[in-house]
């Protein structure tokens, strides 16, 4: 083992090959980051001692399933055991890919199994109620303007609140189209609705921030880059306001895309290129809920339900 660096090295190490070589999303990288933090620290107790990179790799399956029994204690979701998981697998790999250490109990740890979990989308009538009801706060009014333009391209394109917020001015749609980069580095072409465009340049009239070609397009308060808590605080509001339920988040809206295009006749395959979803089966969840929706109908209508 000579030659080791400390661990504190590796581990930012692992940080800034997530964020620059894996370019992972800000939320991915934070949550990575957390569970693995808290995952040396289960650790410091576990053995008795400050961790090391040697001590890492003496580990033995029994060592990681002890962590994992201990995050289920805590009430942690099998959801989220599995990212727990996937955090840990990364930050070894990592390692090994540096032939730092190399330990083979690791993978023969298995995946916790988590239920389908399917997207909750609102209905057209919600969605419409909410998106006219931006507008009416006592906020700035071009701040009112932003959180329209934001909310209305999350559901009018599909987007991801990360997608949308990592806009810069010069990615601004010129024509009916708008291209952007989403998870796994993927380039994706999105059509832009009219009224996509109109929040868009209401907003930009209003911003009292000068918009510079490669900087965001979205700011907030101070004109620096807008953070997602900020919208999704303003959901939290809107739903309260109008009686929705708790599901009713930014992303909530990207479902709503998704499930009223299957509703009126678009493909799962059309669907699935303008999510951006690697594979088609993260794009067949929308069948289920439809099948799932359809079925409630059934038991509340037909006579021998």
């Amino acid at each position: 083992m000579q030659g080791l660096p400390l661990l504190s090295d590796a581990f930012e190490n692992w940080i800034d090959w997530l964020r620059h070589e894996k370019k992972v999303s800000p939320h991915t990288l934070e949550a990575y980051e957390r569970d693995v933090r808290d995952f040396l620290s289960f650790i410091r107790g576990h053995i008795a001692k400050e961790p090391d990179l040697p001590s890492l790799e003496a580990l033995r399956a029994a060592d990681f399933r002890a962590y994992l029994a201990y995050r289920r204690s805590e009430g942690l979701a099998a959801t989220s055991l599995r990212r727990v998981l996937s955090s840990i697998r990364s930050f070894y790999k990592r390692q090994e890919r540096d032939k730092y250490i190399h330990n083979p109990y690791l993978k023969t740890i298995r995946t916790p199994k988590a239920g389908v979990k399917l997207p909750r989308p609102l209905s057209v009538v919600d969605t419409r109620d909410l998106l006219d009801s931006i507008t009416d706060t006592k906020e700035p009014y071009w701040i009112q303007n932003r959180d329209a333009a934001v909310l209305t391209l999350l559901y009018g394109c599909g987007l991801r609140i990360g997608e949308a917020l990592s806009l810069n001015y010069d990615d601004l749609p010129v024509s009916d189209t708008l291209t952007l980069i989403g998870k796994g580095n993927k380039e994706r072409i999105v059509p832009v609705l009219p009224a996509v465009r109109e929040a868009l340049n209401s907003y930009i009239d209003q911003c009292p921030y000068p918009l510079k070609s490669r900087g965001p397009l979205f700011v907030g308060r101070r004109g620096k880059r807008l953070s997602a808590r900020v919208i999704q605080l303003k959901m939290q509001a809107l739903r309260r306001n109008l009686n929705l339920p708790e599901t009713a988040t930014p992303h909530a809206l990207r479902h709503s895309f998704a499930t009223h295009l299957l509703e009126g006749g678009g493909d799962l395959r059309s669907i699935q290129e303008l999510l951006g979803h690697a594979s088609l089966s993260s794009t067949q969840r929308y069948t289920d809920l439809d099948m799932e929706k359809l079925l409630a109908v059934y038991d509340k209508a037909h006579p021998k339900a």
